[in-house]
Parts: C-alpha cells; structure tokens; sequence
C-alpha cells in the first residue's frame, strides 16, 4: 500500500506537466485527460523499478498515446478542438481516473487562454510528428534524442520536423509551398526521374520523412483507394509504379508542377505534389474520371 501511495503521489505530482503536454498535442482537454489516464494506467501496471527519470518516462508514455490518438483522428479526418469525447472509463474508482463526465466549457476555457487558441489553430494544421516535435522541444524543452525515439525518426530529422513545424507555427511557411515555382518544378522533375530510373535512394531524399500519399480509387490497377505514409513506403509505391511513370509528363496541376499520365492523348491520372522546404510533402494521385474533370492541366515544355 505505502509503494502504490508512492507511486500515486509522484504521479499527482507531474500530472499538470503531462496534462499540458497532452492538452497542446490534442487541442481537447478530454482527450488530453485521456491521454494522462493512459499514462497512469501503464505506470502502474509496471510500476517504477528502473525508471531513473519518471518525468521523462512519463513525458514519453504520454507522447506517444497522443501521437497514436492524432494518426488515428487524422485518419478518420476530425477536426479536433470543438469535438467532446466521452469521459475514459473509471478504473475500480481510482480517483486519479474518476474525471468529470462531458465537457467542462470553464476547464476548457482556462486552458485554451494558458495555450492560446490562435496557437492551437496553428498546431492543428501540422502534422502530428511535426506537432510533436514542436511541442516537445519548444515548449517543454525535451531533447531531441529523447524525442526521435517517440516519432521513430533520427535525431537530425527529428530537429527538422521541428523546424519545419516552428517556421510554420511563425507564419514564415505557407502550407502548400515553401519555395518559389521554379524550384518546386525541379523537385517535381527529379522526383519523376528517380521514379523511371528506379533509383530508390534518390526518391527517398526528395520525400519529407512523414509523406502521405493519396491515391483514389481510379488511380489505380486495384480499383481501390489507397493511403501511404512515410518516405520509404511512398517511395517502394512509385518505384512499383515505374512502368506508368515512363508515360508520365511533367505538367502545371491547378496551377502547380505536377505529373499527368496520358493515355490516347487523354488525361489518365494527375498527381498533385505538395513541396516544402525542398521535399514532397504529400502527393494526390487523382484517377476517378469526375475528379479528373475538375483537374486543370496545362503541359510544360521539357
């Protein structure tokens, strides 16, 4: 009993820490309650032997529930900051679970002031590995080798997420480009080179670490949409791809260097290329024939 009041009391003693951790991560003081319960419920099912630092381990445990808890919103496309998740279920009446059920607007309230809701706007439009970056390093001073480990990215990648996140949160980076036309095409040409000439380590270095492809499901042999993530994975899917690629032109996308396929001198697929920072960033495949209609081409010279 004297080692679970010890554990409980160090646990009560970080748990503002870890709840604004979590709440500037989530954006939903529920969620974040949810997270720091996830937190408590690990720590004592296997207790604090060989933990040397607890603030940090806990600090860990409670980024990557948040981090799983963003991929998985991002997936089914949520918009985060006005959502009211139902309150986690009590634990045997732990009282460090037995939260409030429903949305308190006044907790709310007090913690959207302490963070900024013009900064949870911005912190909702990164990525969730950006967003954790950021987070971590510049707003709980975390290491960045302690961070890499979290996103499951080197430390020197990891320090460009959150880089890439600060420029962003500082309004320096549009979203959708980062550099100016003629560079974006060069990245846009490069990257269809790599493709046709099945060269692996190239594709990989012109693709942010956290890449998402997007491809409906006319884009592809399969007839079914598909979503990718991450450099590798995006890179193994054109390189499967290259084939297709040597029918692929370099075009203006809506007004963007991207790629088109044509077939019969029609337009057969469109890929949309996000550049930023001189990396792609997200690449939308577009096959089905009513997206394609709504596409505006126009093929650059070579």
């Amino acid at each position: 009993m004297d080692d679970e009041k010890w554990l409980t009391d160090r646990f009560e003693e970080q748990r503002p820490r870890l709840r604004g951790v979590a709440y500037r991560m989530l954006g939903s003081a529920d969620e974040a309650d949810d997270a720091v319960q996830e937190a408590w419920l690990r720590l004592r099912r296997s207790g604090a032997d060989g933990v040397e630092n607890l603030q940090a381990w806990l600090t860990t445990v409670v980024a990557r529930v948040c981090l799983n808890m963003l991929r998985s919103r991002d997936r089914r496309r949520e918009a985060p900051l006005d959502d009211a998740p139902e309150a986690a279920p009590h634990a045997g009446g732990d009282p460090l679970l037995a939260q409030g059920e429903g949305v308190d607007p006044e907790r709310e309230a007090v913690l959207a002031d302490s963070v900024g809701l013009a900064l949870l706007v911005v912190l909702d439009t990164l990525a969730p590995a950006e967003r954790l970056a950021f987070v971590l390093h510049d707003m709980f001073d975390l290491p960045f080798d302690e961070i890499a480990p979290v996103v499951g990215r080197s430390t020197e990648a990891t320090r460009q997420l959150a880089s890439r996140a600060r420029r962003r949160v500082r309004g320096s980076e549009p979203p959708s480009s980062g550099a100016g036309p003629t560079r974006r095409r060069r990245v846009v040409e490069a990257y269809l080179a790599a493709t046709r000439s099945g060269d692996f380590e190239a594709l990989v270095a012109l693709l942010a670490p956290d890449v998402v492809l997007r491809a409906d499901a006319g884009a592809l042999p399969s007839g079914r949409p598909v979503q990718v993530r991450g450099a590798h994975d995006v890179a193994l899917g054109a390189l499967a791809s290259a084939e297709r690629a040597r029918l692929t032109e370099v075009a203006l996308v809506d007004g963007e260097p991207g790629l088109v396929m044509l077939r019969d001198g029609r337009l057969a697929v469109a890929l949309r290329l996000t550049v930023v920072d001189g990396l792609v960033t997200e690449i939308d495949v577009v096959g089905d024939p009513d997206r394609l209609d709504r596409v505006d081409v126009a093929l650059l010279d070579a």
